[in-house]
């Protein structure tokens, strides 16, 4: 199965580029993987965050697939300790899906739509975090889950 991280918009600082490289090197040694960047939305700062939102989970639901396997990067979302966050991926890794993908939504969040045609929601922390910033966080947490599933030395469990 190939895993896909989406997210809307560049990245907008180097050093989250910087460190998003790395382990988007290092999880490629687990798995198929690719970061998508979705454009963003033109005139978005003339629109309500609603109006944004619907924009956004257009491009994203126009995107997807038949049989695509989209969980959101929420924080409503079901949160995991490191390892049982290895074991849900997992777990979804064997699933028949063609394609995993892990969406980062813009600033706002995401649109009624896109939640509805979610199939799971994820939360890496209770905190909210930006959407700049999940990017570089969810990385880091697909390669410690892969490592974690090959009983590879990054994880030290206390």
């Amino acid at each position: 199965m190939k895993v896909e991280l989406w997210q809307i918009g560049k990245t907008a600082f180097s050093y989250l580029e910087e460190g998003m490289k790395i382990y988007e090197s290092r999880i490629a040694r687990y798995l198929p993987f690719t970061i998508d960047t979705l454009p963003d939305i033109k005139n978005a700062q003339n629109l309500s965050p609603e109006l944004l939102k619907t924009r956004e989970g257009e491009a994203v639901l126009s995107r997807l697939k038949p049989g695509d396997y989209l969980a959101l990067l929420d924080e409503r979302g079901k949160a995991f300790t490191s390892v049982e966050w290895a074991h849900f991926l997992e777990k979804e890794l064997m699933m028949p899906h063609k394609r995993m993908i892990y969406l980062i939504g813009g600033a706002y969040g995401f649109s009624p739509e896109v939640y509805e045609r979610a199939d799971a929601k994820i939360a890496l922390s209770k905190m909210t975090f930006s959407h700049q910033m999940i990017r570089l966080f969810f990385l880091e947490q697909l390669y410690r889950g892969m490592s974690i599933l090959r009983n590879e030395p990054y994880h030290n469990e206390g």
